[in-house]
């Protein structure tokens, strides 16, 4: 763990700060320091960055102040920020628990009982730390659907008695159990629960026969250029093309054939065994994908997760699951086209030539944003027609220029520096090393690329860019002005001409974030925005029915911010455009994860993860968490849950 010392709940945020780049690629702020240099705005960079912090990107980039009186997309009345043991929501809407951690999934389970967790029920209960969360309606319906739910991750000192979240690294692992590691592996992966909205109130349908546990023992099948690869064998699995279960599953996407596409991220903490020697080769891919780091004691019972033992085991983590939830005996196939890295996100677009296409972040400081392009064509008349569709394509990655332009680069065997003489052997030796194949085209270090979806109202492309601990002084610009970035910021992509498989694009930032009344910070909101309007560290995000942003944070915390993680709407056109408005607020210690809105725009469901967590400065655990959300029983340690919100009296979300 990059930090050892600090409590366990810290270690996601901790490793994805900490780049494991070391190409001689630009980074995005030495870009952007160079485009605006060439632009020369508002007569020099002392100008520039002097006003920064009051005006929005758009007058920025024209020079201009904006007029701030344009009527808002946003109409609801703004949440107050802050942060305490309870959530909050827009005045005028309603927020209900829609399901928590260890309820009620498939038929048979168990009633949830923290002082007695095994791993039997809860391969049928909800699994933790939902992240992903994506709403398939059931016969074009927005009110009876399919809700597909990822697993992220578990928090061992707030799921389990006498765990200890500030054990250093030689005794983290000492206490924990196999019972308890079984706990664990049941809890990760996704869940596919029925819901319906009876009146103003959500159910999870009971019994339901889409229902479904996916665990990380579930049995997958791997698919495209690297199934069957030398690289993908194991002991256990000779051939290459089965693994079992998914882990570290962020965000995702629903296709338009209705399969959801779920993201393994951080996969390198869950092996082990950081004496083992492998050969040079081998060592240098799991550097350059921080592994391993031994974040979970799973190496400790289970062989495959000892990179001593199973060198090859890694290779089969790290990529994008298509799962089919009409079917709970469909086999998840994990998608080797895409690529193998940090997946934050698949967000997607049928393109004017009716291929698919789909953009990808890579999660850690310093490393890069992605795009799929399908060979074939969508079947919109036959949903099977897409059953392998994401098999064959062109996977690219981003090099942003310094006059506002974009180039995807080909990770394609045999074409530039992808050859024999640069170690790889086969396409699907690049796409098992993704992160090295686009060191060497030249790929642009980007600060932390999380979700990324299409507008499909304007066929603009956002990127979230949570944030990046690692630029230094020497890369500061008056766009990008912080030499220690805390608090990211947002991309627009236009595709050129429209085609989102064309070779080029547009870009443009958004909003940088954080708060722009503090003059050191250079935050670039709107000045109609207010003091709850604006935030830090964007991660999630979706674009709803009426063609707006809604972002999600993850890092909005009591540490960087004085105030929790929430949902805000942010305008991206007009006088208006760079607006926040804050919406929900979590509890502390939580971020917002996975927002989705119906088709009807109705209902947003959003899912609260790891409330509770340390933060602050207060160490949380089992039997002392800094809040019991959303139970507030004595007895119950808070539950990570998603959220129905629904306006009341019915009604269009924020309109």
């Amino acid at each position: 763990m990059a930090v050892p010392d600090q409590p366990r709940s810290l270690r996601f945020e901790d490793a994805e700060d900490i780049g494991s780049n070391d190409s001689a690629n630009p980074a995005f702020a030495d870009i952007l320091a160079e485009r605006f240099s060439r632009r020369d705005l508002m007569g020099g960079m002392l100008a520039t960055t002097a006003m920064a912090a009051v005006l929005s990107p758009a007058a920025l980039l024209t020079g201009c102040a904006e007029d701030v009186s344009a009527t808002p997309n946003f109409n609801f009345p703004e949440v107050a920020a802050g942060a305490n043991e309870t959530h909050y929501v827009a005045e005028g809407y309603n927020a209900q628990i829609l399901i928590r951690w260890g309820d009620k999934v498939v038929t048979g389970a168990p009633a949830f009982e923290a002082a007695k967790l095994s791993a039997d029920a809860q391969a049928m209960q909800f699994g933790y730390n939902n992240d992903f969360l994506g709403f398939i309606p059931i016969g074009g319906r927005s009110d009876l659907g399919l809700l597909v739910v990822n697993h992220e991750y578990t928090n061992e000192e707030l799921m389990f008695a006498g765990a200890d979240p500030t054990a250093k690294r030689g005794k983290r692992f000492a206490n924990m159990t196999p019972q308890q590691v079984a706990v664990e592996m049941m809890a990760h992966g996704g869940s596919v629960i029925e819901v319906k909205r009876e009146g103003e109130t959500w159910k999870v349908v009971a019994d339901s026969k889409y229902a479904r546990r996916i665990t990380a023992h579930t049995e997958m099948e791997i698919t495209g250029p690297a199934a069957g690869h030398d690289k993908m064998k194991t002991s256990a699995d000779p051939d290459g093309r089965k693994v079992l279960g998914m882990i570290n599953n962020c965000s995702g996407a629903i296709t338009p054939w209705g399969t959801w596409l779920s993201c393994e991220e951080n996969f390198n903490g869950y092996f082990w065994n950081k004496k083992a020697s492998p050969n040079s080769l081998h060592a240098a891919a799991l550097q350059r994908y921080g592994a391993p780091s031994e974040w979970y004691s799973w190496g400790k019972f289970h062989d495959r997760f000892d990179i001593a033992k199973e060198p090859n085991e890694i290779n089969r983590f790290g990529w994008v699951v298509e799962i089919d939830p009409f079917d709970p005996a469909s086999t998840p196939k994990k998608r080797t086209a895409l690529g193998r890295f940090k997946h934050e996100g698949a967000g997607n677009v049928v393109n004017k030539d009716g291929r698919f296409v789909i953009y990808q972040g890579d999660d850690q400081a310093l490393d890069y944003i992605y795009r799929f392009v399908t060979r074939g064509k969508v079947d919109e008349a036959r949903r099977e027609g897409n059953k392998d569709l994401l098999d064959e394509g062109t996977l690219y990655v981003a090099r942003f220029d310094a006059d506002g332009s974009g180039v995807w680069l080909p990770l394609v065997f045999g074409s530039g520096p992808l050859t024999r003489a640069s170690g790889f052997t086969d396409q699907g030796d690049v796409l098992i090393h993704t992160r090295i194949a686009a060191d060497l085209v030249g790929a642009t270090k980007m600060d932390r690329p999380e979700d990324i979806e299409v507008n499909w109202k304007t066929g603009k492309v956002y990127c979230m860019l949570t944030k990046n601990k690692e630029r230094n002084a020497f890369s500061a610009d008056a766009a990008n002005p912080r030499a220690d970035n805390a608090f990211g910021h947002i991309i627009e992509l236009l595709p050129a001409g429209g085609d989102h498989a064309g070779p080029t694009f547009r870009w443009e930032i958004l909003v940088k974030c954080g708060d722009p009344g503090s003059g050191n910070v250079g935050a670039t909101f709107n000045p109609a925005t207010s003091a709850n309007g604006w935030f830090a560290n964007p991660d999630n995000c979706v674009v709803d029915a009426e063609g707006r942003l809604w972002v999600a944070t993850d890092g909005n915390s009591i540490d960087s911010t004085g105030r929790a993680d929430g949902l805000w709407g942010l305008e991206t056109d007009g006088k208006a455009r760079g607006t926040g408005r804050l919406f929900f607020r979590c509890p502390v210690g939580a971020e917002l994860c996975g927002p989705c809105i119906t088709p009807d725009s109705r209902t947003f469901f959003v899912a609260v993860q790891h409330p509770g967590q340390s933060t602050g400065g207060r160490v949380s655990t089992f039997e002392s968490p800094s809040t019991r959300w959303p139970d507030f029983d004595p007895e119950t340690p808070p539950r990570p849950s998603v959220v129905a919100i629904t306006r009341t009296g019915g009604g269009k979300i924020g309109v």
